[in-house]
């Protein structure tokens, strides 16, 4: 995970289940940026608290309540980001 291109006031990852936690959790995603097919990276608004939660997603402890989140939001989110993964990818071909 890593800043790119878009300077400090965002965030992207390619991880795709990190992107999903992020925009569960309600980070705002701003764009998917395809420069490398791939390996798409999902670019988020970066708050304060994305750097705690990032770290909890990777590290925390299994069960641990920092990193729980709603099945059905986890998978809407899944939903959404693919689709969103799917129409950038689809618009450029």
């Amino acid at each position: 995970m890593d800043k790119n291109s878009y300077g400090n006031e965002h965030f992207a990852t390619s991880n795709f289940y990190c992107a999903i936690f992020l925009y569960v959790k309600g980070l705002r995603l701003v764009d998917i940026d395809r420069a490398i097919p791939q390996r798409s990276q999902f670019v988020f608004l970066d708050t304060l608290e994305r750097k705690s939660l990032v770290q909890s997603f990777n590290f925390a402890e299994k069960n641990s309540p920092e990193v729980m989140v709603d099945a059905r939001e986890f998978e809407m989110a899944t939903k959404t980001l693919k689709d969103k993964l799917y129409q950038i990818s689809n618009d450029k071909t």
